[in-house]
């Protein structure tokens, strides 16, 4: 019996769950459905990229090798796809040393996520974007810090121990709740007052919170003040450029650091390696996430636009939405090699975690027309458990 080949391409989230789905269920199937499973991703590791603002704000390792992850069998190959032949079921990509190479497929999932939006170079300030970038958020923060030390000019003092987040999302949120702990705590070290750091969120809307009821944005500000952070509403980051904050109502803000938290956009590579794509940039996909117009070509997690049949609901672009579509996933594509009807996309019940800094956390929860939330240190268990399982790193 032929062995068949799926890539799963993209190690995040979806792409992780897509490989542990998959190996679990057709592991079961391996008499009538021998399967080479196969993980293509341009780096040796899982990023956990929602903890992006660890790095920044402590030495935290926020990689996973994937070697970890699947010890044995998975063939790990770490390259970047280029391009599709989707008549042809073959991938092309280059290695880690740039020499192309094709691969044929049976079956072929895109996991490859979204990207962090950045601002342009001339805004100046730091964009969460990378983990190159974190680090070097926390290299200019404790650099800052050093030099209020030494600075006798206490209005200099001042700017240096002002840290500005441009943009209040979810991450933008935790990268201020985070703050206020360890930019404090660094500042406590160095013999200076904790006290005097001043940390800035700036939102650019009426409210925190728009994916859920104002009573919740209302309940998170409240949280935020009380760690000391303070919350412009209605304050869109123009630049930062000279130690100086430029906000679009024309006042300016001297700051010693400004980090840009501007949320995700759609990958651009879908486009490059030949997927079709909606007007925004995400996967056109089925019901059951199949690629259109490119037979056993499949899509989830955050780089498709995944809509519930029943309801219209589009779905979110978080890891709680990846991960049952990964599991549905695996089902679809053994349904659809032995020719019987597929499932077909549900939506996942509206929730939310946001961490707030350690043993710290709000969860919102949305069933049978209310609204849950769950705070303090039971709302970070919940959140720091959805961390956990979105990189497999619970049992």
């Amino acid at each position: 019996m032929k062995t068949m080949t799926c890539v799963v391409i993209g190690a995040g989230y979806a792409g992780i769950h897509a490989v542990k789905e998959i190996r679990k269920l057709f592991k079961d199937q391996v008499n009538k459905h021998p399967l080479r499973l196969v993980m293509i991703d341009k780096n040796p590791f899982h990023l956990r990229k929602v903890l992006m603002f660890r790095p920044a704000v402590t030495n935290e390792e926020i990689r996973i090798p994937l070697t970890r992850l699947f010890p044995d069998g998975v063939e790990l190959v770490q390259a970047t796809v280029s391009n599709i032949k989707a008549a042809e079921k073959k991938l092309v990509y280059l290695n880690a040393a740039g020499t192309e190479h094709e691969m044929n497929y049976d079956m072929l999932v895109v996991a490859a996520g979204s990207v962090i939006r950045q601002p342009d170079p001339e805004q100046g300030g730091i964009a969460l974007t990378s983990l190159e970038n974190a680090q070097r958020i926390r290299s200019v923060w404790l650099a800052n810090l050093k030099q209020a030390v030494a600075v006798n000019e206490p209005r200099e003092r001042e700017r240096l121990m002002r840290i500005a987040i441009a943009g209040a999302g979810i991450s933008g949120m935790e990268t201020a709740a985070e703050l206020a702990y360890y930019a404090r705590q660094d500042a406590e070290q160095l013999g200076l007052d904790p006290q005097a750091i001043k940390i800035d969120l700036y939102n650019a809307h009426q409210r925190l919170f728009l994916d859920g009821p104002a009573k919740v944005g209302i309940k998170l500000e409240h949280l935020l003040r009380e760690v000391g952070i303070n919350i412009m509403h209605e304050k869109r980051v123009i630049k930062e450029k000279d130690g100086i904050l430029w906000l679009s109502s024309g006042e300016k803000q001297p700051v010693g650091l400004c980090i840009w938290t501007l949320g995700l956009q759609s990958n651009p590579m879908l486009h490059t390696i030949g997927l079709p794509v909606t007007p925004e940039g995400y996967a056109l996909v089925d019901a059951s996430y199949r690629v259109a117009g490119m037979p056993s070509v499949y899509s989830i997690g955050d780089c498709a636009r995944i809509v519930d049949p029943d309801n219209g609901h589009v779905d979110g672009k978080t890891c709680k939405e990846a991960i049952p579509q990964a599991a549905r996933l695996s089902k679809i594509m053994l349904a659809d090699l032995e020719g019987r009807q597929a499932p077909v996309h549900e939506s996942f019940m509206r929730s939310f975690s946001i961490g707030l800094g350690p043993e710290r956390g709000l969860t919102w929860v949305n069933k049978w027309g209310l609204d849950i939330v769950v705070t303090g240190k039971l709302g970070w268990k919940i959140k720091k458990y959805t961390w956990d399982t979105a990189s497999l790193l619970t049992k």
